[in-house]
C-alpha cells in the first residue's frame, strides 16, 4: 500500500510514532525513514505492528498528514478484503440458492480454498460443504455466482445430468459464464480440466 506524497526538505529522522489520537490504536505505528525513498510513503503490517515507509527528507507536519492518509488507504483494503471473506461468501451461496433454486440448497460451510489449482468448485454433499477457489477472486461477479450455484446444485442432485443442468436453465448467464472459465483455463494452458467437480 503505497501513495506519493509533494516531497519537501527538513526533518530529522525519528523512529516510532503512535497513532493521532482520532485514531483508534489498534496497532503500533512504526514510521521508518528512508535516505532512498524520494517520493512514496507506504504501509504494511508485521504481526501487531504497523511499518509506514517515508522519504527521510519529509517533515514532520507532513509525516503525520501522509501517514494518518496512508493508514485509512490500509484499513480501507484490508475492511473491502474481509468483506470478501467466507461470511460474504455464505451469505451470496443463501441469497443465490433463494433466488434460483428456491432456497432448497442449504450449505452447512462455504468458503474460499487456496489448495484448488485445476478446479473452480467442489462440493461435498454428505458433509453440506462447498469450497471455490481463490482463483475466482477478481473475475466478474456473474462468473463467481455460477460456480457458487453450480455447487449449490449439487447438494440437490448429484452428478451432471439433465436433472442438474436443468437446475441451472434458471440462471440466465450459465453458458456466458462457462464460456468465461473455459476461456480462462484455455489462457493458463489447463488442457482438458474438469474445472467444476463434484467430490
Amino acid at each position: 500500500m503505497s501513495v506519493e506524497p509533494t516531497s519537501r526538505a527538513g526533518a530529522p529522522q525519528r523512529g516510532t510514532s503512535s497513532p493521532p489520537p482520532s485514531r483508534p490504536a489498534a496497532h503500533e505505528v512504526e514510521v521508518r525513514r528512508s535516505a532512498r525513498r524520494r517520493k512514496t510513503v507506504s504501509a504494511y503490517r508485521e504481526g501487531d505492528r504497523t511499518i509506514v515507509l517515508v522519504p527521510a527528507r519529509m517533515s514532520e507536519a507532513e509525516e503525520q498528514r501522509w501517514v494518518e492518509a496512508v493508514l485509512d488507504k490500509l484499513a480501507a483494503k484490508e475492511s473491502r478484503r474481509a468483506r470478501g471473506g467466507d461470511a460474504e461468501l455464505a451469505e451470496r451461496a443463501e441469497r443465490l440458492s433463494a433466488q434460483y433454486l428456491g432456497g432448497r440448497a442449504r450449505p452447512d460451510s462455504v468458503r474460499w480454498v487456496t489448495n484448488q489449482n485445476t478446479r473452480w468448485g467442489s462440493c461435498t454433499p454428505a458433509e453440506g460443504s462447498i469450497r471455490l477457489s481463490h482463483r475466482l477472486r477478481g473475475m466478474p461477479d456473474y462468473v463467481v455466482d455460477y460456480v457458487l450455484l453450480h455447487e449449490l446444485a449439487h447438494l440437490l442432485v448429484p452428478g451432471h445430468g439433465p436433472a442438474f443442468w436443468e437446475l441451472l436453465t434458471a440462471y440466465p448467464r450459465t453458458e456466458r459464464a462457462r464460456g468465461y472459465l473455459e476461456g480462462v483455463a484455455a489462457a493458463q494452458y489447463i488442457p482438458n480440466t474438469p474445472h467444476i467437480q463434484q467430490e
